[in-house]
């Protein structure tokens, strides 16, 4: 099992879809990484050799962002705005969606669970 970026990569899986397991790589991402390094999407993460993942270390390590300063950079990027106190700032403050969607009936996964308003017992 190869360890990229702090992640252990899956077993039994192409490479393509492997690297997605490593945060702030998706599909696009890991297609333009395998290229880079000459490598088939469909190789399996089973069969990867020492050398191999050395190669895609570097690639990475050279051009991308992952992991922690992925997450320190979306942390910091979703502050900034809070700190303008721009609408999607004020969004994020709120807890409430960003990009648009209605929130009279669904945006749970924001919300929480609903609190009823006179469903209390004495």
């Amino acid at each position: 099992m190869a360890r990229i970026a702090g992640v252990d990569l899956p077993k039994n899986k192409h490479m393509e879809i492997a690297l997605t397991y490593i945060y702030g790589i998706g599909r696009t991402t890991a297609k333009k990484i395998l290229d880079e390094v000459g490598m088939p999407y469909a190789f399996n993460s089973d069969d990867l050799t020492d050398d191999d993942a050395v190669r895609i270390r570097k690639v990475i390590d050279d051009s991308y962002s992952v992991e922690g300063d992925k997450r320190r950079e979306v942390a910091l990027d979703i502050k900034r705005l809070m700190d303008l106190g721009c609408y999607r700032g004020l969004r994020h403050r709120r807890g409430l969606p960003c990009r648009g969607q209605r929130t009279k009936t669904n945006a749970r996964t924001r919300k929480g669970p609903r609190r009823v308003a006179g469903a209390r017992k004495k």
